[in-house]
């Protein structure tokens, strides 16, 4: 099926109002007008969770990044005797295909391999068409165990920029109690008044003391690019690189109030790019 009929089907689907793509004005409309027609190959390097590493390293340098403990082609290429006791695996091409080590013993291989072998298979942008997925070649890494005095792991701080401009940024809380929060800030330090997939804290959110870092960054990172959204990680005061995400929710989930909708919209600036 065409990418952009798919689109439409799914888009009406799980909004509930058509997809204009000849005009489009909502937050999540932009998101698929940007599948369609903003195709800079160089995002195909940054949603590869190896290749982004050296996109990170030469434009903020290598501090940033979560050290590295090995790559590999299949699972059975990893030699788990040579890793720490505490590491993380993650597919490099998807999202979701991660396996957290907290203790080497108690790890299940067979587990493990059945998770990631299955994700090493999937090729990410078949499902909503996020097509920067489409030829990253599927490997996997390992990375070092980060923790944090967060009682819910380790909290990741997520910046929507447009336009190399960081606007907003949220972040998720309540895992663990299986009832995750999600609350939106602008960068005077109010809280928005938007949910998005899941509901706001029922308690104060706390400011990451290295905000402003996570901004310089954002900003740097993301220059040239109508939206991307940058995710960091602190931990005891530093920062961590995360991810770069263009399509957020992969523009399926929607605002409420639904002017958010509209008002993140107003933001993204459209400009073709057909991948030459």
């Amino acid at each position: 099926m065409p990418d952009s009929l798919y689109l439409k089907l799914i888009f009406r689907l799980k909004l509930g109002y058509p997809l204009n793509l000849k005009d489009p004005k909502t937050f999540n409309e932009k998101l698929q007008w940007m599948k369609l027609y903003n195709r800079d190959p160089l995002y195909t390097q940054l949603v590869d969770k190896y290749e982004v590493r050296k996109y990170v390293q030469s434009k903020i340098g290598d501090d940033c990044l979560i050290p590295l403990l090995g790559v590999w082609n299949k699972f059975d290429d990893i030699d788990f005797d040579k890793l720490p006791n505490q590491f993380v695996l993650k597919c490099t091409h998807d999202s979701g295909g991660l396996v957290i080590c907290k203790d080497k013993s108690k790890l299940n291989k067979a587990s493990a391999e059945k998770k990631i072998n299955k994700c090493l298979k999937r090729n990410y942008y078949r499902i909503l068409r996020e097509w920067p997925y489409k030829n990253v070649t599927p490997r996997i890494i390992a990375e070092k165990y980060m923790e944090s005095d967060a009682s819910e792991g380790l909290p990741d701080y997520k910046i929507f920029c447009f336009n190399g401009v960081p606007q907003i940024w949220f972040t998720v809380t309540n895992r663990s109690k299986g009832d995750p929060r999600c609350d939106y800030f602008d960068f005077h330090g109010n809280h928005l008044p938007v949910e998005q997939g899941y509901k706001n804290s029922s308690v104060p959110v706390a400011k990451p003391s290295a905000l402003e870092t996570m901004k310089e960054y954002a900003r740097i990172l993301t220059q040239g690019m109508p939206h991307c959204r940058a995710d960091f990680y602190e931990v005891a005061g530093k920062v961590y690189f995360g991810e770069l995400t263009f399509f957020d929710s992969s523009g399926f989930e929607p605002f409420f109030p639904k002017e958010w909708d509209y008002k993140l919209g107003e933001m993204i600036e459209l400009r073709e790019n057909n991948g030459k």
